[in-house]
């Protein structure tokens, strides 16, 4: 366990998962891992992720070409780390999620975009994922 978990405590969201921890925001990369569909051994990616709403968000720029969308789609179990804290999730493709705000989070995070702006093709087509904490 880090040091930053053992300074916040951990509270559920309305939603039923676990806060994502506050600090984790400011963290450049996390790395999820996931299920191999077809070797079944573990898979990790490291990749740019945002926060909102107690929950963490990630953009495929492959879309359902790439090899961990398919692995959470066969197996939405998955570990997600960042720093040295490791924590247990369950992850989701969000279908219709054109407006969702996690895009401008990610797309405010990475590319600097403001208010006023239009998002990049990347922040506004690219597959969204979200990652639930378990607890």
């Amino acid at each position: 366990m880090s040091r930053r978990s053992e300074e916040r405590p951990e509270v559920a969201t309305d939603h039923g998962s676990k806060v994502v921890p506050e600090w984790w925001a400011d963290e450049k990369y996390c790395y999820l891992r996931t299920t191999g569909r077809v070797t079944g051994k573990p898979h990790e990616i490291e990749i740019w992720f945002g926060v909102y709403d107690g929950r963490l968000y990630l953009i495929s720029g492959g879309g359902e070409r790439s090899d961990w969308v398919k692995n959470l789609r066969r197996d939405p179990n998955v570990y997600v780390r960042v720093g040295d804290d490791k924590k247990e999730a369950t992850a989701r493709v969000l279908k219709d999620s054109g407006s969702h705000l996690a895009r401008w989070v990610l797309a405010a995070k990475y590319q600097g975009w403001r208010e006023g702006r239009s998002l990049s093709g990347w922040a506004a087509e690219a597959l969204l994922i979200e990652v639930a904490l378990r607890g």
